[in-house]
């Protein structure tokens, strides 16, 4: 599967890193829908399925949170492919994701998680 050819849902309460990511996934050829809220990053996921749902955690007591988003994706829709982006402190909290990808302040890693990602799945 090729970024152009690959829709994420990316999940981010941290307004300024989810707009940064954005941009960096469109200009990486991704196609993106973002939002801050769980809620609606649920009614997007039921709506539809994506190449990848990326949900940031930042750690300041958002992982069970994260983890019940990813456990209600994965509830409707199995087959629904889901990572955590987090440091390696968080990551070891949780369990949900098919993967984890420790790249929270590191673009080019972020980017290489995501493609390892989806070029597994496919």
């Amino acid at each position: 599967m090729t970024a152009n050819s690959s829709k994420l849902l990316h999940v981010c309460g941290r307004e300024q890193i989810r707009v940064l990511r954005d941009q960096i996934f469109r200009m990486n050829g991704y196609e993106v829908e973002s939002t801050a809220s769980l809620e609606e990053a649920l009614k997007l996921a039921n709506l539809m399925k994506y190449s990848l749902v990326i949900i940031d955690i930042d750690g300041n007591g958002h992982v069970p949170a994260a983890q019940k988003l990813c456990s209600d994706i994965k509830e409707h829709r199995p087959d629904q492919d889901v990572v955590f982006i987090c440091n390696y402190r968080v990551s070891v909290q949780t369990d949900c994701p098919d993967e984890v990808i420790h790249a929270e302040f590191n673009p080019q890693a972020m980017l290489d998680g995501i493609k390892a990602v989806l070029q597994a799945k496919s």
